[in-house]
């Protein structure tokens, strides 16, 4: 490593051995920290300039968001009051990743439906009395397909349950004067605006992360407080400007791994992946983040992988440390610090990387996809193998294993292999272990998503960023359906369209794509895995 250098204000280090000294000159030669702590849209060129002027608020929404806390506090009660102490999630992207991170770290209990599979959205029906229980329903726009679906049948459950305030039973948060915003007040569910100048994953310090964490009893001011004394660093030169050393190392590879080495926080990596993946992949260009198990996972270090670590443990090289074997980058700091460090990092690479970290140009082509493929039905397709409880597509193969050496042979020297799974992360969670796996096996990074939720963060890399992915779709046999009040299609239709316009969408662009059906969720599972395993050992 080259000499080890500690860049660290306002609450947060960044340490690191990796030599980013021109790009951070270049970036403080522009002034950039300065204008960037000013909400300067024209950082990133003229034709990013319009979409960023309405996307710059993140940079103080802490300020902003103090405004909800009497209005937070008031509702809490209430519900505490009323015997409600249940708190669902139905939300996708930005709307849910946030929360989620803060309540595991915090130990606070929240469920969480990003999902339209609907095995896992029965268990949430029935996992806890409903007179108990209130959905918080997150959307910017009001128009998002899972959200509204999960919306739907919630308010069904009340109603069949012969709950006579359904509306009480719900908090929305979502843009002013969105679609959602007259709904919820038709419906008399409580109204939370969220701000409007924020886009969905900057959105951590807004309503978006702290209504359903502050509803689940987590002190959302104290992630507040850490925010505005990191905040003061925005502006600052070297070495108190923590995020802008960040932004330069993230510009500097291709790819980065981040795993937790004794941080506290919980699940970082994944609302890291989607904010770095949607604000940067698109052009044809990009920062593909991989998020791994722990420090010592496969695919944590390799060449042309710029590995980081939240947290904990530092390497011998670091002040401090201990590790024996060095990763790239340390960052350390409080919750509601790393939300805004890594926000203000990702606009740094951006401009480095020449892109529009705001915008997303490619999310809507699956969605569009989806909806036609739910009015004409999903195109029906012969398997090319079928080996046990598992069909293969988009083969040549004529088995499993087979098709799996395959695929990884397609993955190029800058290319990587994402995993997609459309099956119930709660049930199924098993499945997140094929990343590992895989990634023993092929020589590139790997990476694993959740559908439908990956497509609104990795998806826009995967059709936007680097021409360069191979994928690995998974999907499952449904079992009994779960209908969609008042649409004519159930949640196992709706997964299954999204699934085959994220496959039109990837073919459409030439992407290598294979695609397995388990008509057993469980044992179609461990037959990936244990081909996985073969291939890996020969």
């Amino acid at each position: 490593m080259a000499e080890t250098r500690m860049d660290a204000a306002g609450g947060l280090s960044v340490t690191t051995g990796v030599d980013v000294d021109d790009a951070v000159r270049r970036l403080v030669g522009d002034d950039v920290p300065r204008r960037l702590a000013a909400a300067d849209a024209t950082l990133w060129g003229p034709e990013a300039e319009a979409e960023a002027a309405i996307r710059l608020g993140w940079v103080d929404t802490f300020t902003r968001s103090r405004r909800l806390l009497p209005e937070l506090a008031r509702v809490r009660d209430a519900l505490a009051g009323s015997g409600v102490d249940r708190v669902v999630l139905a939300g996708m992207g930005g709307s849910s990743l946030a929360p989620e991170v803060i309540c595991r770290t915090l130990d606070r209990p929240l469920t969480v439906l990003d999902t339209t599979d609907p095995g896992q959205i029965r268990d949430a029906l029935a996992a806890a009395p409903l007179e108990r229980t209130v959905v918080v329903v997150s959307s910017k726009s009001g128009g998002t397909v899972e959200t509204e679906s999960l919306r739907r049948v919630w308010v069904q459950a009340f109603t069949d349950a012969g709950i006579a305030d359904v509306g009480g039973h719900f908090v929305v948060v979502t843009d002013p004067a969105s679609p959602l915003e007259q709904l919820a007040t038709a419906m008399g569910a409580h109204v939370f605006l969220a701000d409007p100048d924020v886009g969905g994953r900057y959105s951590a310090l807004t309503a978006f992360g702290l209504v359903p964490a502050a509803l689940a009893g987590v002190d959302v001011a104290e992630l507040l407080d850490d925010a505005e004394t990191f905040a003061a660093t925005l502006a600052a030169d070297p070495p108190e400007n923590p995020a802008l050393l960040l932004g330069a190392l993230l510009a500097s590879r291709p790819t980065f791994s981040i795993a937790d080495d004794g941080s506290g926080i919980v699940g970082l990596g994944d609302w890291v992946e989607q904010l770095l993946a949607e604000s940067t992949g698109k052009g044809g260009t990009g920062v593909l983040p991989v998020v791994v198990e722990s420090p010592d996972a496969p695919g944590a270090r390799a060449d042309g992988v710029l590995s980081v670590l939240v947290g904990g443990a530092k390497p011998p090289g670091f002040p401090g440390g201990s590790r024996p074997e060095a990763p790239d980058v340390a960052v350390n700091g409080p919750l509601g610090a790393q939300f805004l460090c890594w926000e203000a990092a990702t606009a740094f690479a951006g401009r480095l990387l020449g892109i529009d970290p705001f915008d997303q140009p490619n999310v809507a082509e699956s969605k569009d996809n989806t909806k036609r493929i739910l009015e004409s039905g999903v195109p029906a397709e012969e398997p090319a193998f079928r080996d046990g409880t598992v069909e293969g597509f988009g083969t040549d193969a004529g088995d499993l294993t087979a098709a799996l050496r395959d695929l990884a042979g397609q993955v190029g020297p800058e290319g990587y292999l994402a995993v997609m799974a459309y099956l119930d992360r709660e049930g199924d969670a098993e499945a997140a272990g094929l990343r590992r796996l895989l990634a023993r096996v092929v020589d590139a990074p790997v990476t694993f998503g959740w559908g439908p939720r990956f497509l609104h963060s990795t998806g826009q890399f995967h059709k936007g960023g680097r021409p360069t992915g191979v994928f690995l779709q998974i999907t499952a046999d449904p079992g009994s359906p779960l209908e969609v009040p008042g649409r004519p299609y159930d949640f196992a239709r709706l997964q299954e369209a999204q699934a085959a316009g994220d496959r039109q969408a990837l073919r459409d662009r030439g992407r290598p794509l294979l695609w397995l059906r388990l008509s057993d969720r469980g044992d179609g599972i461990r037959r990936l895995a244990a081909a996985a395993e073969e291939i890996s050992r020969s």
